[in-house]
């Protein structure tokens, strides 16, 4: 909790001011009973009109003060929470940008969602609750008792058993109830999670008609949250039955005694009135006190998700890296290496050794799961080696700034992920301070230049999110012109022609010799690889086979074993004679 309350620290001024005018409001609040004592005894039971009239306008000036101080502390709680709430969730953004993909493994994209959102709300609400009334509520509690000793110690004795007892009470229900709420939060990251791979999954699942056994998975999780929020509330209710019986208990002796005293002389009834007023203070101040529980518990909960968010160690950091330096060549190197996923015990790549020079392209191939896009993955250091280097220009990626060496590769992933925006927003992602021309010049080698002109506003129609009104073809050559847009030193293709009929793949290979860049491409197309210099064959995770389409149409039986399966039996003529 200290970690995320460190985040008030810019606005301590303004914590001052909403405290000092809490403090007012709360300083006339304690002073009326006072005042209405003085009233009864010397007024109204005198039949002295001045001292009513005197006191009376005292506390109605009194409070109009306490009206003003509101009013004050209201826009200054406002103030600092929102701007407290600004704050943590830009620093949760940034934290969660500096993340590797190992980070991301670990907390899922659902339950960042939730912290971002829900959690920070939930801990801002309680800053403003705080500053307006939470720090009101004990401090009201405190003072009350302390006039209430003022005006008459012996009955006041009465409120000094009974309040401590309550007050510990309530802060072992607090504790209870931060461990019940951060099970509630948890539940709600499920029901996020659901939720969120419904909307994206939205064509599939009306497609594939599964939208019942959707539906009740939604529901499944939706009763999980129901039941353990439920749950809390019903124990976080306990305390109000338990407050209110024990405070009525104490006001309904403060009555009988104060009586008793009246009776005897020992008090008078203006104080009896006072301590009665003070001890209905006290209760509805206890009372407020169900609501602090829930909010501080929930608070609490959050707050401790936020900081583990913040505390999350980055696995992957510049630590390495030297002076600032850039891709020239574009040279990819794999010496020796073996990869495995954190947190797992097989290796999806072993033992990968090739070299692709400046300016060459590689096609690589092999069957599902054969660490294909893994290999790619390894080269703008999405992860680190586990064995071996992966070296840019001779240098080992773990040794270049993740800036610089990200700067100079352009990656067009298998999922094409496009941003809510305009075309040309899309593809000047790749480049910020693209213009218009590079826009179209990159737009026209992506074969996209076509499309783009039927479309009704040209570069400036907007895509809906995930590029929703595209399509899938589309969708990948709006990704390529982004990576083309930035000019790369190192490209990489991940299975991204695959929507592409064989006429427009092979306008944009062609369109790609333009560019001074290493190129690597995942494909399963013969077609695709035939245009390449070097063909790498992977098989569970190995590099099993490497050479030109010729060499490897001769000496490999799995290629050739590909090549008949896209293009019939029987090997070309050109490539019997060659071997």
């Amino acid at each position: 909790m200290s970690k995320v309350l460190h985040f008030l620290n810019p606005y301590r001024i303004a914590v001052g001011i909403a405290l000092f005018f809490m403090l007012t409001e709360l300083a006339v609040e304690l002073w009326q009973p006072l005042l209405m004592a003085k009233i009864i005894d010397e007024g109204i039971l005198k039949n002295d009109m001045s001292v009513i009239l005197t006191w009376g306008g005292f506390m109605v000036l009194l409070s109009i003060v306490a009206f003003a101080s509101g009013i004050l502390n209201s826009f200054y709680a406002a103030h600092v929470s929102q701007s407290f709430g600004y704050d943590v969730r830009q620093k949760l953004f940034e934290k969660v940008q500096s993340f590797s993909y190992a980070n991301f493994n670990k907390i899922p994209s659902s339950s960042l969602i939730t912290r971002l959102t829900n959690d920070v709300t939930q801990i801002q609400n309680t800053v403003f609750m705080s500053l307006r009334i939470m720090m009101r509520a004990p401090l009201l509690i405190i003072g009350g008792l302390i006039m209430s000793f003022v005006v008459h110690p012996k009955l006041a004795m009465l409120l000094a058993v009974v309040v401590p007892f309550l007050f510990f009470f309530l802060i072992w229900f607090m504790n209870k109830g931060r461990r019940m709420f951060k099970i509630v939060q948890e539940k709600l990251d499920g029901v996020n999670s659901v939720m969120q791979e419904n909307l994206a999954g939205m064509k599939l699942i009306r497609s594939f008609l599964r939208r019942n056994y959707e539906g009740r998975r939604f529901e499944a999780a939706n009763v999980e949250l129901m039941k353990h929020t439920s749950s809390v509330l019903r124990v976080m209710e306990v305390t109000m039955p338990v407050l209110l019986l024990l405070m009525n208990i104490s006001i309904l002796g403060v009555l009988w005694f104060g009586s008793m005293e009246v009776n005897t002389g020992g008090a008078q009834v203006g104080e009896v009135v006072a301590i009665v007023n003070y001890s209905m203070r006290i209760t509805s101040a206890l009372s407020v006190f169900t609501f602090i529980i829930m909010a501080f518990s929930r608070a609490r909960a959050s707050a401790e998700r936020i900081t583990d968010v913040l505390e999350t160690e980055v696995v992957m950091k510049d630590e390495g890296a030297g002076e600032e330096k850039e891709v020239i060549e574009g040279v990819v190197e794999f010496q020796n290496v073996s990869f495995q996923y954190p947190e797992t015990s097989s290796y999806v790549l072993k033992d990968i050794s090739f070299k692709a020079e400046a300016g060459e392209t590689f096609a690589i191939m092999g069957a599902t799961g054969a660490g294909k896009t893994s290999l790619f993955q390894l080269i703008p250091r999405l992860y680190d080696v586990s064995e071996g280097t992966v070296l840019i220009d001779n240098i080992d990626v773990r040794e270049w700034k993740q800036e610089s060496l990200r700067k100079a590769i352009g990656l067009v992933s298998q999922d094409s992920i496009l941003f809510t925006g305009t075309i040309a927003e899309n593809i000047r992602w790749g480049k910020d301070e693209a213009n218009i021309d590079e826009i179209k010049k990159a737009a026209t080698d992506a074969q996209l230049a076509d499309t783009i002109s039927k479309l009704p506003d040209d570069y400036e129609t907007k895509i809906g999110q995930r590029g929703v009104n595209l399509s899938g073809g589309q969708k990948q050559r709006v990704s390529i012109a982004r990576a083309l847009v930035r000019k790369p030193n190192i490209l990489l293709l991940d299975d991204s022609t695959s929507a592409l009929d064989l006429r427009t793949e092979a306008r944009l290979l062609d369109a790609l010799k333009n560019y001074s860049c290493t190129t690597l491409i995942i494909t399963q197309k013969i077609s695709t690889a035939m245009t390449a210099d070097q063909i790498l064959l992977l098989e569970e995770g190995r590099l099993i086979e490497k050479g030109t389409h010729l060499e490897l149409m001769a000496n490999s039986k799995l290629y050739r074993k590909i090549y008949e399966s896209q293009n019939g039996k029987g090997l070309p003529e050109h490539v019997k004679t060659t071997y």
